[in-house]
């Protein structure tokens, strides 16, 4: 059987930040930075306000704030509200069949603050727990989503308790203890999608793995074998019921799964599987100026595991329409974009938006395209125009801000500032881009102008 708990934990503690790949360092920053724009974006959302209204600022000097109001809060509060933050809106970062930054951040943020932890440290950790979550996952054949688990709550779980192990500089023994404890605490559904629990999955793992870290600093113990055991994570979580544990391969620190795979920046605030679709819709729409009046039918092929996500055909809210392909096609056609304004509720159940969500029909395939992604190795749309004319996009395999197709420094820029400037003045939110940027330089998180200044407010 492999030593799993022990090797992941062996390398968390100590990896040399020397050895990390340029292209691993890229990914950590890209997601830093897109992670931090959409927190702020998402911060006055419904959802959050309610889990910031539950918890109490915090007198100690050992906090950290909560983002953008700068409330002084627990380390573990703060985790919470800027994970719930991070993910509200859906617009944040996807990697791993889940969302890796939107726990990995606000844990980083918030227990790098309250240790005065460097911007090199943060990197650091963002890449520990990345390698993690993607050393374990890659010894499971399933896909989580089938089996009802959300993985960024599942998975994010072992990965912020690596981070935040590296940011206290536990030794190999310690943090192996805050994987084990992180591994009990791991729970999301993908039930819950389209309602305000999708973005608690976030928070609540960014929250375990504070917990897990300094309980483990702390003395406390799990279960060293814990990923591996025969009643462990691995055979518990299972969607195949054969996890690789007997003769899978544990290369964490010699395939960097972070730089082969890094991170996929959204350009919509929906669930990542209507992204390629999106494009696609939008392609047709600009290249043959549709108008809804123009189109009888609107025909989407794509895969089975996303559908399965995508599971709102007639949506009613906002929170709704982030995980319906039918909207997604729906919004492109009729506003000629996929944005923020789109989802509302007002606009979610406008006639004529429900009038072209009437009009869309999708078909799946069993194929999954290799990768770290449960999706069809493409995504294919057609219209139906009224006179019976069919038009057709190329299919397509990787949506703009993918890995594979990444947003230029300035395309992520205009993206960080759209989201930014709802709350932050010009100068502050510029300020705080080129601090993200260079983040590796930057002396202690602490110095990162996360926060509104008097102007802002």
């Amino acid at each position: 059987m492999l030593d799993i708990t022990r090797q992941t934990a062996n390398f968390v503690a100590n990896f040399n930040p020397a050895d990390l790949p340029d292209r691993s360092r890229e990914a950590a920053r890209t997601g830093i930075i897109d992670c931090v724009g959409v927190m702020i974006a998402g911060a006055a959302e419904h959802p959050v306000r309610i889990v910031s209204a539950m918890l109490a600022a915090s007198t100690q000097n050992d906090g950290a704030p909560e983002i953008p109001s700068g409330r002084n809060l627990s380390a573990s509060d703060a985790a919470l509200v800027n994970g719930v933050a991070a993910h509200v809106l859906d617009y944040d970062d996807v990697a791993l069949a889940g969302h890796p930054s939107a726990v990995l951040v606000p844990a980083i943020l918030a227990e790098g603050w309250s240790l005065d932890s460097s911007g090199a440290e943060a990197v650091a950790a963002y890449a520990a727990g990345y390698e993690v979550w993607a050393q374990v996952a890659a010894l499971e054949p399933g896909h989580y989503h089938e089996r009802g688990f959300h993985p960024t709550a599942v998975m994010g779980a072992l990965a912020t308790a690596a981070a935040c192990a590296r940011l206290r500089k536990l030794d190999r023994e310690k943090t192996a203890h805050a994987i084990a404890i992180a591994s009990s605490l791991a729970s999301g559904l993908v039930a819950n999608f389209g309602t305000m629990t999708k973005s608690l999955h976030a928070g609540r793992t960014a929250q375990s793995g504070v917990l897990a870290a300094r309980l483990a600093d702390q003395g406390f113990t799990g279960s060293l074998d814990v990923l591996e055991h025969q009643t462990g994570f691995l055979r518990a979580h299972s969607p195949s019921g054969t996890p690789d544990i007997e003769d899978g391969t544990i290369d964490i620190g010699a395939n960097w799964r972070l730089a082969e795979l890094g991170v996929n920046v959204k350009r919509y605030p929906t669930c990542y599987a209507t992204h390629r679709s999106i494009d696609g819709m939008l392609g047709l729409v600009r290249d043959h100026g549709l108008n809804p009046g123009d189109v009888r039918e609107i025909r989407v092929h794509t895969g089975v595991t996303q559908k399965l996500m995508l599971r709102n055909s007639n949506p009613q809210t906002g929170l709704e329409a982030k995980f319906s392909m039918e909207f997604a096609m729906a919004a492109a056609l009729v506003a000629g974009r996929v944005g923020l304004a789109e989802l509302t509720d007002e606009f979610v159940t406008r006639t004529d938006v429900s009038a072209a969500v009437a009009k869309v029909s999708c078909t799946t395939t069993d194929e999954i395209m290799p990768g770290d992604q449960p999706f069809a190795p493409t995504d294919q749309v057609s219209v139906v125009l009224e006179s019976g004319k069919v038009l057709t996009h190329a299919p397509i395999a990787h949506a703009k801000g993918s890995w594979q197709l990444p947003l230029s420094r300035d395309e992520l820029k205009d993206k960080f500032m759209d989201c930014t400037l709802r709350v932050l003045s010009q100068a502050r939110a510029e300020s705080l881009f080129d601090q993200l940027w260079d983040l590796e330089q930057v002396g202690s998180v602490r110095s990162l102008r996360v926060t509104a200044d008097r102007m802002d407010a």
